[in-house]
C-alpha cells in the first residue's frame, strides 16, 4: 500500500512538473496574488482579518487567502513556487484518494486505478496548473481527510457498544477537516450528503449488528449540515456583494439555465471519457442544440434508472451517480454565477 501511495505521488509530480516553468496568467491571478497588496507582501498579522472578510473576488475562502499569503512570504512573486505548492497539494490528494478508497472498500488495485485517473486526467489540469485555483486543491485535501476520518468512524461503529476515544476522535476529525475544506472553497458544502451515500455503500451502516436508521444517520450529520448552511449564507452574501450572481432572466432565462444544467451533466461525463475541446472558459449560450439536449436527457434518465435498478446488486452505481450529480449542484448553473456555462475545475471533486 505504501508503494502504491508514493508511486502515485511521484508519477503525478512527474506529469505536472512542466507547470513549474509556467508564469502567472492574466485571469484571476492579479486579483488573487500579483496585484493584491493584502497578499503579495507576504505574511502580515495585520492582514489576517482581511482574509476572513466576504466579498473580495466574489468569494469567501479565508484559508485559501492564508495559503497564498504564506506562498508570497516564502517565494515572493516568483511563480514557480506558487505552482509547486499547487502540484504538491494535488500529488498528496492523489495518494490520499487511494488511501481513502482502499479504507472504504478494501479494494487495492481498483482504488489505485481510480486514484490514478483522478491524478492524471486532463480535466484536472485547470485546478492544478492555475495558481488562482489553489482553492480547488486545498479544499480537495481537507475534503479527502474528512472522508478518511469518516471511513474510520464508520468501520468503528460496526463494533457493538464501541465507545472508544478513537471512535469520537474519528468523528470530530471528520468534522474539523470538513470545516477546513469549507474555509478553502465553499463547494465542499455537499459533503454531508456524500457521507450519507457512503453510509449506504460501501460502509453499509444500515445492516450492522446495531443497524442505524436513516433518522439516526441524518442526526449524526447535523453539525456538518449546520456548517454547510452557514457557509452557504456567507457565500451567497459575498457573491451578491460583488455582483457575481446574475439575476433570473438577465442574460439567460431560467429555462435556458435548466437546459444548460442538463447539458453540463452530460458534457462533463462525455469529457471524462473523451477530453477534447477543453478551454479555460465555456461561454453561456442560449442557442442549444435540440439533438444534444435530447441525448443528454436520455443519458441522464438511462443512468438514473440503471442506478436505481441495480441499487442492491451493484450498489456502487447509485452511490457514484448520486455523488456526481450532487457534488455539481452548487455550480451547475441554476443560480448563474458569472458568464461561464461550465468549467473543467468544477469536476475536481
Amino acid at each position: 500500500m505504501i508503494l502504491i501511495f508514493f508511486g502515485l505521488i511521484v508519477l503525478t509530480a512527474a506529469v505536472y512538473y512542466p507547470a513549474l516553468i509556467c508564469d502567472f496568467v492574466n485571469t484571476d491571478d492579479p486579483l488573487y496574488v500579483t496585484y493584491n497588496f493584502h497578499i503579495n507582501s507576504g505574511w502580515n498579522w495585520a492582514e489576517l482579518p482581511w482574509c476572513f472578510q466576504a466579498g473580495y473576488a466574489s468569494n469567501w475562502h479565508p484559508l485559501t487567502w492564508l495559503s497564498h499569503m504564506l506562498d508570497c512570504q516564502i517565494f515572493g512573486l516568483k511563480p514557480a513556487g506558487h505552482h509547486a505548492t499547487n502540484v504538491l497539494l494535488h500529488c498528496l490528494n492523489s495518494g490520499l484518494l487511494f488511501l481513502v478508497l482502499q479504507r472504504l472498500t478494501g479494494a487495492w488495485w481498483r482504488s489505485a486505478l481510480v486514484a490514478a485517473l483522478f491524478a492524471w486526467h486532463p480535466l484536472h489540469v485547470e485546478s492544478v496548473a492555475w495558481i488562482s485555483e489553489r482553492k480547488d486543491v486545498l479544499c480537495g485535501l481537507f475534503f479527502l481527510l474528512s472522508l478518511w476520518c469518516y471511513a474510520g468512524y464508520g468501520h468503528q461503529t460496526k463494533t457493538p457498544g464501541n465507545r472508544s476515544p478513537l471512535l469520537f476522535g474519528s468523528y470530530w476529525g471528520a468534522l474539523v477537516f470538513f470545516g477546513l475544506a469549507l474555509l478553502s472553497k465553499p463547494m465542499a458544502v455537499t459533503l454531508p450528503c456524500v457521507l450519507l451515500l457512503l453510509d449506504q455503500w460501501p460502509l453499509n451502516r444500515r445492516a450492522m449488528p446495531e443497524p442505524r436508521s436513516w433518522k439516526c444517520l441524518l442526526g449524526e450529520k447535523t453539525p456538518f449540515l449546520l456548517l454547510s448552511a452557514m457557509v452557504c449564507v456567507i457565500t451567497l452574501q459575498a457573491q451578491k456583494k460583488s455582483g457575481a450572481i446574475v439575476a433570473l432572466g438577465q442574460n439567460s432565462p431560467f429555462l435556458g439555465r435548466m437546459f444548460n444544467a442538463l447539458l453540463s451533466y452530460y458534457r462533463y461525463v462525455k469529457k471524462s471519457f473523451w477530453p477534447a475541446g477543453l478551454v479555460a472558459k465555456y461561454p453561456f449560450d442560449n442557442k442549444i442544440s435540440l439533438g444534444e439536449l435530447l441525448a443528454a436527457a436520455a443519458f441522464l434518465v438511462l443512468v438514473s434508472v440503471l442506478a436505481v435498478r441495480w441499487r442492491k446488486s451493484r450498489p456502487w452505481w447509485l452511490t457514484g451517480w448520486l455523488w456526481y450529480v450532487g457534488m455539481l449542484v452548487p455550480v451547475i448553473g441554476l443560480v448563474q454565477i458569472g458568464g461561464q456555462a461550465m468549467a473543467d475545475r468544477y469536476t475536481y471533486l
